[in-house]
């Protein structure tokens, strides 16, 4: 088997990296713990680590990045330092410079953040860094950012998605494309030649966060009509895979670190991709990530719609399964919580078996919770085996529904 790094990154064997890193900025480790893993197994493995670093101003904790590979490094790994342990070469960088996302540098500074805004007229008024308050909401290397920007005095609120540039002009326009169709979008407020897309708050609350809140967030009809009322222009975009089918990518993910979960993820599997095989790939517009986070509510209806990076023609199934998988997999809620989305999932699911086949949502459903099932490990959750095996048993269910 090819060896993608996820060993050398996982262990403490990549502390001399690590330290010649640092050495090499100008600073001193003094100690580091593993923060995140992104694995494409066979292929490549990137970490971030947290590390106190002695510099000659003063101690402090950085976010050390490192990326490994099976083959060749990347054209961008170019941009960061490339160090050898003998063995083979890595590329490293420090937060924020990461080497696929140029514009990071810009929204993490306040001051950085402020010229920007500035530069683009977004703000009636100009503002200084220090009337800027920025929060990182996700952060996946090498892969997205999406910082929080609150403007303070009045107050405005914006996100900033921090792009890969393959991938700028693709998002731009799909958020112009939902708009232009009354779809309520994020309106871009400003793209900038760093690849950064800062849009305007939407309305309501999260619906991550209105479904504990009394009475019902929406109904089930607003969810399917929702994506119902994607116009047909969607399903003209490029394809994106759904995520059924890479279960068995991801079930080798999760296996890699809970071998002992391997011969139940295997078997659901390949009942997942056997049964699925039946369907046609569809060709209705579907968002293609749909879940509690991407959705704004109020007064019991849906009024906002987040991260649309992903839509393009697919099956209605792939969006309401990823809902489903999605709340099924919410972590540390209490019983009162817990009642509240078991209610939900009960009433929700049948409206959704009746616009769909109800055999392939629940295996769709179960795909996704593998999916989500790597999130754990990935960002080092101090109970992640639990939590992991917990996503297993929710799949698993699912699929001995319909099998």
């Amino acid at each position: 088997m090819p060896d993608d790094g996820m060993r050398l990154l996982t262990s403490p064997r990549v502390e001399p990296l690590l330290r010649a890193a640092v050495e090499h900025q100008g600073g001193s480790l003094l100690s580091w713990s593993l923060d995140h893993v992104d694995a494409a197994p066979e292929h490549s493995t990137t970490a971030t680590y947290l590390a106190r670093i002695r510099w000659p101003h003063g101690e402090r904790t950085e976010l050390l990045g490192v990326s490994a590979r099976t083959g060749e490094l990347s054209a961008s790994d170019a941009r960061a330092e490339i160090f050898d342990d003998g063995n083979r070469r890595v590329a490293v960088w420090l937060y924020p410079n990461d080497p696929d996302l140029v514009g990071l540098p810009t929204a993490a500074f306040p001051e950085r953040m402020a010229d920007a805004l500035n530069s683009g007229g977004v703000l009636a008024r100009p503002v200084t860094g220090a009337q800027l308050s920025l929060s990182m909401i996700g952060y996946r290397p090498r892969r997205r950012a999406v910082v929080k920007v609150v403007v303070n005095d009045p107050s405005e609120v914006f996100y900033v998605k921090v792009l890969r540039e393959r991938l700028f002009a693709d998002v731009l326009g799909k958020h112009t494309m939902l708009r232009d169709a009354g779809i309520p979008a994020p309106e871009v407020a400003l793209a900038t030649p760093e690849h950064l897309l800062v849009t305007r708050e939407l309305p309501g609350m999260s619906l991550a966060r209105a479904l504990f809140e009394p009475g019902d967030p929406c109904t089930a009809e607003d969810l399917i009509g929702i994506l119902d009322a994607m116009p047909p222009a969607v399903a003209q975009l490029e394809r994106r895979a759904p995520w059924a089918d890479a279960v068995g990518h991801y079930s080798r993910m999760v296996s890699a670190t809970l071998p002992d979960a391997a011969d139940e993820l295997a078997w659901m599997a390949d009942e997942i991709s056997t049964r699925l095989a039946r369907y046609p790939q569809g060709d209705e517009p579907t968002h293609g990530d749909f879940h509690e986070g991407q959705l704004r509510v109020t007064g019991g209806r849906i009024v906002g719609i987040l991260d649309v990076d992903t839509i393009g023609p697919g099956r209605r199934a792939d969006d309401l399964a990823c809902l489903i998988g999605h709340l099924s997999t919410i972590q540390r809620m209490n019983a009162e919580q817990e009642a509240k989305v078991r209610d939900l999932l009960a009433r929700w699911v049948p409206v959704f078996d009746r616009r769909v086949d109800p055999v392939e949502l629940r295996l769709r459903a179960a795909a996704v919770i593998i999916s989500l099932a790597t999130g754990p490990y990935r960002s080092q959750e101090v109970d992640w085996r639990q939590q992991t095996l917990q996503m297993i048993r929710s799949a698993g269910a699912l699929v001995r529904q319909v099998v």
